[in-house]
């Protein structure tokens, strides 16, 4: 079996490696808008060789709040129990902070679609990310196009 790489990153610095189910949603959260960029990052680069403004541009629409809510709300019903369970727990979390520019209830699905995302990327699931992102950016209409 192929290592994730978060597993990969784990095992090359030494670094010991707690149970995602342990860490707090807002832990997982900020590990899954990383890993949600830098997949939104590489279908983006992927859709054409242009200039890193056009490059940001198009990623800022498909990472803002809104766009991750709307997302969520497209693959709710393809979550699994233990999958609907993180992203309520995250959805849920009490956060200090509110991104500019977003609803709060955008913001606080938002909030629980990254913790699902680190919950998976912690979890070795990086095909199951890609799934979920596939559908949701299909279903909401967010793929980006040259």
């Amino acid at each position: 079996m192929e290592k994730g790489l978060n597993q990969y990153i784990v095992d090359s610095f030494g670094l010991g490696h707690e149970d995602p189910k342990n860490y707090s949603p807002l832990v997982l959260a900020y590990i899954g808008d990383g890993i949600y960029d830098l997949v939104i990052r590489s279908i983006v680069v992927a859709n054409g060789n242009t200039s890193a403004n056009r490059l940001h541009q198009k990623t800022s629409k498909m990472v803002k709040a809104a766009a991750q809510s709307a997302l969520i709300e497209a693959v709710k019903e393809e979550l699994t129990q233990e999958e609907t369970i993180i992203f309520k727990r995250g959805r849920n979390a009490k956060s200090s902070t509110m991104a500019k520019n977003a609803s709060m209830s955008d913001y606080r699905r938002a909030t629980g679609f990254e913790a699902l995302v680190g919950f998976l990327y912690l979890n070795n699931r990086l095909d199951r990310i890609v799934q979920l992102v596939k559908i949701g950016l299909e279903r909401t209409g967010l793929i980006p196009q040259e």
